[in-house]
């Protein structure tokens, strides 16, 4: 969410089910545009909360060309002093699903995670067949990073429209977006993932019939399995569109109908749902 916009979109989250003061929105919009200047950025957004058992982790983001590639992180534990977040390393991409417990809200703290099938070395018996788990280490901050690197590959969206791909292969905002109509709002193959796409490039190509490469290079909510993972709702009367995640409970993607305004904000514990396809 643009930090220009935080105050004029409370009453959009309160649709969504969050509840976000005007003060302490005041005060994070403040500190994100000092974050903004320091770094040089052309844009600074609030990513979102998550919530530990001691301190809360806000997340913000910004570019300063690339609006997806060149993004980069920071984390604060009271929306005023903003640290920078680690690149999520490949280890903890692959633990941080595995860990059961609450974020602490300590940075430093090292998790322990049990790992069910720790890869073997090949020539050892002895521990190819030991019993149990291993218990491996994982230091807070980057299970951190790793959450909102798997937040943002699931869950992050953005209108079709919303971003642009050059002929020279940048990816930007595109000035010109102004909105989805209601129609078009209505299908969720409007609503793009927010990450470098996944599916072959002609996958929109077989969908669509006002296919348009600079608009449709990346994969549509509409792909993401099983059927029924994105809940789609409209409110003020069909002007503004709600996309909650149900894979990620807490992450939700919000538009003015027929306006340029959009975003995305998540709030939550970091906690994957792995029922859907038992719940749908």
């Amino acid at each position: 969410m643009d930090c220009l916009k935080l105050l004029e979109s409370l009453d959009i989250f309160g649709h969504a089910g969050f509840c976000v003061g005007v003060e302490k929105s005041q005060l994070l919009q403040n500190s994100l545009l000092i974050l903004q200047h320091e770094n040089h950025f052309k844009k600074c957004y609030y990513w979102g909360k998550i919530s530990g058992t001691k301190n809360d982790y806000h997340i913000a983001y910004g570019y300063q060309k690339e609006c997806l590639e060149g993004q980069t992180y920071f984390y604060s534990m009271d929306g005023l002093t903003w640290l920078l977040m680690p690149e999520p390393s490949k280890c903890a991409i692959l633990l941080t699903p595995l860990a059961v417990t609450n974020f602490e809200g300590d940075p430093s703290i090292q998790t322990n995670i049990y790992d069910a099938n720790p890869p073997y070395p090949p020539n050892d018996d002895a521990e190819r067949f030991q019993d149990g788990p291993v218990v491996k280490h994982l230091k807070e901050e980057d299970r951190l990073a790793a959450t909102v690197y798997l937040i943002n590959n699931d869950g992050a969206i953005i209108p079709r429209g919303g971003w642009l791909k050059t002929a020279e292969g940048k990816i930007i905002e595109n000035s010109s977006f102004e909105g989805l109509q209601y129609n078009e709002a209505s299908q969720l193959k409007s609503y793009l993932h927010a990450r470098l796409p996944q599916n072959k490039w002609n996958a929109n190509l077989r969908t669509r019939q006002d296919y348009n490469y600079a608009f449709d290079f990346l994969d549509t909510a509409e792909e993401d399995v099983p059927t029924g993972c994105w809940s789609l709702q409209f409110f003020q009367g069909g002007r503004l569109a709600i996309l909650h995640s149900l894979y990620w409970p807490g992450m939700v993607f919000y538009h003015k109908i027929s306006t340029p305004h959009h975003g995305f904000l998540y709030i939550g514990y970091g906690k994957k749902n792995m029922d859907v396809p038992f719940m749908l």
